[in-house]
Formats: structure tokens, C-alpha cells, sequence
């Protein structure tokens, strides 16, 4: 949607700018798990209430995020739950991830596994995986059993799928043409 990504732009170019010298993956975790929150339908409809005032709104998140935000993220998310703009919250999370990544030169990987991954297994997969995809990449995994076994991943658009369900669905294709 581009007006969301124009709405939400501004807000990630200026956390960016003003968090110079901070750890910046740490405040894309911080505004990645707002955006989440701010992400439910509950959540919004209390906030859209004209009997709630914005310091109610700011504490529920808060509260319901179960951080320890930095003094810019806070103001941050003060400030778009002033200008009625907490729907956009998800998309800043997701402007400030990619200018991280943009600067830092790091992307960031889904991977997605049949089996739960070990410290050294996972080591093994990220190093084989930057290899494949030419860059360095901060990896985030998640069990999805319905893959049989293997790995899918994701970084950026680009999508390795090896997994067993992958291959089941392009033996399928093949044989039912």
C-alpha cells in the first residue's frame, strides 16, 4: 500500500537518524515487536476511542509488549499514537529494519525448519546459507512441521525452499501435466 509506506517513511527515516551511536538491530527488535502488538484489531479499536487518551493507549502497548523501550523508541511510539497513526506501526518496523540492513550491510533470513535447530546446526545453515546468497545475514528461525523435513528460507524476495513438502508439491505438478 503506498500510502502506508508514505505515512510510514518519515517516521523510520527519523528514528533512524536519531539513533546514531545506539545499537540499531536492538531498536528494529524493540519497534518489530510494537508493531506486532499494534497489529491487532483489539488493540486499534481501543485506540481509536475518543474516551482514551493517548497515555492510556502508549501504557497498553507497553504493557502488553513487555519491554524495556529505549527513550526514542518510547518517543517514537508516543508520537505516532498522538498523530493517530498507531495502524502504521508495523510498516516503520519494517522501513527501519530495511534501512538497518541497507547501512549495515546485513539482511535478515527466515528460516523455517521441519525440526528444531541446534546452535552448531544453525551456525552450519547461516554460513552455508551467506555463501548461496552472496551477503552477510542476522538469521531468525522457526519450526513449521508441515515441511516434512528441510529448510525453507527467506531473505529480502528471494525464497530457497528444500523442503520435503516443496518437492512433494513439484512431483504433484509434474505428474498431474
Amino acid at each position: 500500500m503506498a500510502e502506508l509506506a508514505t505515512i510510514a517513511r518519515p517516521y523510520a527515516e527519523a528514528l533512524y537518524k536519531a539513533s546514531a551511536g545506539e545499537d540499531a538491530r536492538a531498536l528494529a527488535d524493540q519497534l518489530e515487536t510494537l508493531g506486532q502488538v499494534a497489529g491487532h484489531a483489539q488493540l486499534r479499536q481501543f485506540a481509536d476511542s475518543p474516551k482514551v487518551s493517548a497515555e492510556q493507549v502508549f501504557e497498553l502497548v507497553v504493557g502488553v509488549a513487555r519491554l524495556n523501550l529505549s527513550p526514542k523508541v518510547a518517543n517514537l511510539l508516543r508520537t505516532v499514537i498522538e498523530n493517530g497513526r498507531l495502524y502504521a506501526l508495523p510498516e516503520i518496523a519494517a522501513h527501519y529494519r530495511a534501512q538497518v540492513n541497507a547501512a549495515t550491510g546485513v539482511f535478515d533470513a527466515r528460516i523455517t525448519s521441519a525440526f528444531p535447530l541446534d546452535a552448531g546446526q544453525l551456525a552450519d545453515v547461516v554460513a552455508t546459507l551467506e555463501k548461496r546468497f552472496g551477503r552477510k545475514l542476522n538469521a531468525s528461525v522457526s519450526v513449521d512441521e508441515s515441511l516434512i523435513g528441510g529448510i525453507r528460507v527467506e531473505v529480502g524476495d528471494e525464497v530457497l525452499d528444500t523442503s520435503v513438502k516443496a518437492r512433494l508439491e513439484q512431483m504433484k505438478a509434474a505428474l498431474t501435466h
